[in-house]
């Protein structure tokens, strides 16, 4: 039977099904599919921002992580969250909300100072680590995207308007692009 090989060099066969883990989320519905890719995205993003050393690229890459928070909390705000309530415990979408404010906040004052600016590097860190643990929130069994999953939302719609809506965000919020 012919193998592929794998990441670790080990070999498996065609017919095995690629291992299905929490974060990948194949059978998810549109909406949580959409929320959990722009979740990983920022991940590699603050992963990436630990390696940099020059203050331009810095800045530059920041200001990508600070877009895609913003439209990322406004599309969960706008339309996710309001729509699951009700199906998801209030508790959990009360905090989702303070943690989206204190992330909102964070994110203002990194954008007021400069890459060389004392502690910058380090409000970013703390951000990725705030942002960490908001996704686990949200990801864990028993979590905001486990409990909307199990209410009568018709989550493969809402995840249309989602996409919709962080498109007309990234338009609308992105810099302009010098011709």
């Amino acid at each position: 039977m012919p193998t592929a090989a794998t990441k670790s060099g080990a070999s498996k066969t065609k017919t095995e099904k690629p291992r299905r883990t929490r974060r990948t989320g194949r059978r998810d519905p549109v909406a949580v599919r959409l929320l959990k890719q722009d979740h990983r995205e920022v991940e590699e993003m603050f992963d990436e921002y630990e390696q940099l050393e020059k203050a331009a690229d810095k800045l530059a890459l920041f200001n990508r992580i600070a877009l895609a928070l913003k439209v990322h909390t406004q599309i969960e705000e706008e339309i996710f969250y309001p729509a699951e309530r009700g199906e998801v415990e209030d508790d959990m979408l009360d905090e989702a909300y303070v943690e989206h404010d204190g992330a909102k906040k964070l994110i203002a004052e990194i954008e007021a100072m400069s890459p060389k600016d004392q502690y910058y590097d380090a409000k970013v860190k703390v951000l990725g680590e705030y942002i960490k643990h908001h996704v686990k929130e949200e990801e864990q069994p028993g979590g905001i995207f486990a409990q909307a999953k199990k209410g009568d939302e018709d989550l493969d719609a809402m995840g249309e308007r989602l996409k919709s809506r962080k498109e007309e965000l990234m338009a609308e919020l992105a810099p302009a692009k010098p011709n």
